[in-house]
């Protein structure tokens, strides 16, 4: 049964190109060019709360993807069961939905948000970098193929992605500073301008959060279906890491003026811990926030060209609320303590060794020590070398670093600077 909610407008590719005799839809094909991608392999390997392989258990970038994505199919089913705007043939498509999750931290560089905070910081002079713009450049055009650059994503999926719909240069102007985040790279406003089909944003929505807040209705699920993972299993991690105690929450909890006294959200989880019954606790919550959803009706500038901005989704206020009291004691208990933040110090100054020398060779083209090394494998090397720009050598040496597991940067630190480590097989294979 075809769905009417999507239109040939919304599965259009950049290519132009459609599926000759695939049993698939073509979002079951963007969902599945994501999963074969290394780029979502490598998220095993990138810090989601603690360094990835410190322990087995801990959530890393690619569990985390695989339960927001598992969120947010719950919530497509849930709106379609629900809603009174949906039927059996006029629904969010689920396997959309999936993509959308399942591609949210691809962009995402090592050593999590620290490692993104830095890498905005040394590309300040060549465009800045951020996670969401990363992935929107690596769907359309780092992740290759035999027959194509880039995943050439439908359009319903490539706007799923897409958080943030203001340019880093945009932003800059307004605050006469290099943004900190939630930005494109000014070189993306062709795919900006194509996944809008070049419809301008209205006068009332100019750059910044005004803008931001357009998003199509799967970005809305996946970024409620992010904020309901983060809060919920990012916290029942903290908790097994003996981050979260009792006594911590109670303390936190009275220094910032919230209830924790009996039924309430953080009183609930208190008892909870006392039970050794966390998990089924953030089991049953991930159900509440699914139930919390609801659709109503929107006018915008895109909803008269697609389903896709016809509606907003609705968070129960209460849950809402909750979902930011957890968030806010994780940063605030977890993610502020000195033993991440020595952590996040150590990724910072391995990104920092790595760029400074690879921007020298590479970016500025200068010796080291009077010598041409060739410090990259050969192909990445060639594409570098191959430009003629330096702000285009600066962005292929942060792509080179964004898409580094946390173990890979630091065993390729260690090879460049640590006498004692290294072997001449390190490289071959990559």
């Amino acid at each position: 049964m075809r769905n009417r909610f999507y239109t040939a407008f919304d599965i259009e590719r950049p290519s132009g190109r459609e599926a000759v005799d695939d049993y698939r839809t073509p979002f079951q094909v963007d969902r599945d060019r994501v999963l074969h991608t290394p780029a979502f392999r490598r998220l095993q390997n990138k810090t989601q709360v603690f360094w990835s392989g410190e322990y087995d258990f801990y959530r890393t970038r690619l569990t985390h993807s695989l339960e927001v994505a598992q969120i947010g199919r719950g919530i497509c089913h849930w709106l379609r069961h629900s809603s009174e705007r949906l039927d059996e043939d006029h629904f969010i498509d689920p396997d959309l939905v999936e993509a959308a999750c399942l591609s949210h931290d691809l962009g995402h560089p090592p050593f999590g948000h620290a490692g993104e905070r830095t890498l905005n910081h040394l590309m300040a002079s060549w465009g800045g970098f951020e996670g969401n713009a990363q992935t929107l450049r690596l769907l359309m055009e780092r992740i290759f193929s035999a027959k194509r650059a880039g995943m050439d994503p439908t359009r319903a999926f490539a706007d799923s992605v897409l958080k943030y719909k203001s340019l880093w240069s945009e932003l800059w102007r307004m605050a006469d500073q290099a943004p900190e985040n939630h930005f494109l790279y000014d070189g993306q406003v062709r795919w900006l301008d194509w996944v809008l089909a070049g419809n301008d944003f209205p006068p009332e929505s100019p750059p910044g959060a005004a803008r931001d807040g357009g998003k199509s209705i799967e970005c809305q699920i996946m970024d409620w279906a992010d904020d309901t993972a983060y809060s919920l299993n990012d916290l029942a991690d903290s908790v097994r890491a003996g981050f979260l105690t009792r006594e911590k929450i109670e303390r936190w909890a009275e220094a910032n003026g919230v209830d924790h006294g009996e039924g309430t959200p953080l009183g609930e989880l208190v008892r909870a811990m006392h039970r050794q019954k966390v998990d089924p606790f953030v089991g049953s919550r991930i159900g509440r926030y699914v139930k919390a959803a609801s659709l109503r009706d929107q006018v915008g500038f895109m909803s008269g060209q697609t389903n896709r901005y016809r509606y907003q989704l609705e968070v129960d206020p209460a849950i809402r609320e909750e979902c930011a009291v957890f968030k806010r004691l994780a940063f605030e208990v977890v993610f502020l303590s000195p033993q991440l933040k020595q952590l996040e110090h150590k990724g910072s100054r391995l990104l920092h060794g790595l760029w400074e020398v690879l921007e020298t060779r590479y970016v500025r083209g200068e010796t080291i020590d009077g010598q041409d090394f060739q410090l990259l494998p050969e192909e990445v090397a060639a594409e570098m070398e191959a430009c003629q720009e330096p702000a285009d050598r600066a962005r292929l040496v942060c792509d080179f670093l964004a898409a580094m597991t946390d173990g890979e940067a630091v065993r390729t630190y260690k090879r460049l600077f640590t006498p004692d480590f290294g072997s001449i097989g390190d490289l071959v294979g990559q």
